[in-house]
């Protein structure tokens, strides 16, 4: 039989055949083979001995949170509490981009700005949305979840799990107040899970604040950049990593303010941590 891995709780599978859930262990072999299942995996079962028999081919995945064959990712930012952070995002923004999954940003606890910060807000995410992506700041996120698998990714004590109950107030998940003295919030979330909500599944996934860029090349972060790629023909040479070169493109966009400088600067943090430090 084949069916989705839905959830992984320590050794335990549960995974969904039509709309029967069984719960399977992983077979010696794949410890033996390197295969590591993971939640959103389609997979091959013996539902009589309870085992996981085979994994089929994978879409992508995403290490951190571990998942993978997802559509979609939204990104949970806050305002405050904990700070909201353009580095994250733009690191968020160009993993998910590079694995293949179509990001969508999220930002919350809006109620908490004043009217000048409110207004400084929706210039930055104006230039997300001018350069192609899909932001929202309110429950008419809930359009895009249908007949999509999608996962809930961003800093802890952002508000993924106060954002999905109430999204869907039967999901009752439990939530956690961010630690004054750390600006960052617990980790309520224990397990990733799929959740049969909204038309699609849900991936309610633990919180975290560190995330990095395993396996990727500084020409992979450069070309996940999105905006540079409308510009990256115009560059002097045809492999510039928009640094040091002259006649770069990218930087006269960056400091035409067709780029936001914030991006840029991040890009090259970016390039510089991936290159051991030196670019």
């Amino acid at each position: 039989m084949i069916g989705k891995i839905v959830k992984q709780i320590s050794n335990d599978y549960t995974v969904k055949v039509d709309n029967t859930l069984y719960t399977c262990k992983a077979r010696g072999k794949f410890k033996h083979d390197g295969i590591t299942p993971l939640v959103g995996d389609n997979a091959l079962i013996d539902p009589d001995n309870k085992l996981l028999l085979e994994i089929l081919p994978r879409i992508n995945e995403l290490i951190r949170p571990s998942i993978a064959n997802v559509d979609q990712a939204v990104i949970v930012m806050s305002n405050k509490i904990p700070e909201f952070s353009l580095d994250l995002l733009d690191k968020l923004l160009c993993i998910i981009e590079y694995n293949n999954i179509k990001p969508i940003i999220y930002v919350s606890k809006t109620d908490l700005l004043n009217s000048e910060e409110l207004a400084k807000l929706e210039l930055i995410l104006s230039y997300y949305r001018d350069i192609g992506y899909k932001v929202y700041t309110d429950l008419s996120i809930k359009e895009v979840f249908k007949d999509k698998v999608t996962v809930f990714v961003g800093q802890s004590g952002a508000g993924k799990s106060t954002l999905l109950n109430k999204l869907d107030s039967n999901l009752s998940l439990i939530t956690g107040e961010v630690s004054a003295s750390l600006g960052r919030g617990k980790h309520t979330t224990r397990h990733v899970e799929l959740i049969n909500t909204l038309g699609g599944l849900i991936a309610d996934t633990p919180g975290f604040s560190k995330i990095s860029f395993i396996g990727m090349s500084k020409e992979d972060i450069r070309d996940n950049f999105i905006e540079f790629n409308k510009y990256r023909e115009e560059c002097r040479y045809k492999d510039c990593m928009h640094d040091a070169e002259d006649e770069c493109e990218i930087k006269k966009e960056v400091n035409n303010s067709n780029i936001l400088i914030s991006r840029y600067q991040n890009y090259l943090k970016y390039i510089k941590e991936v290159s051991g430090g030196s670019k």
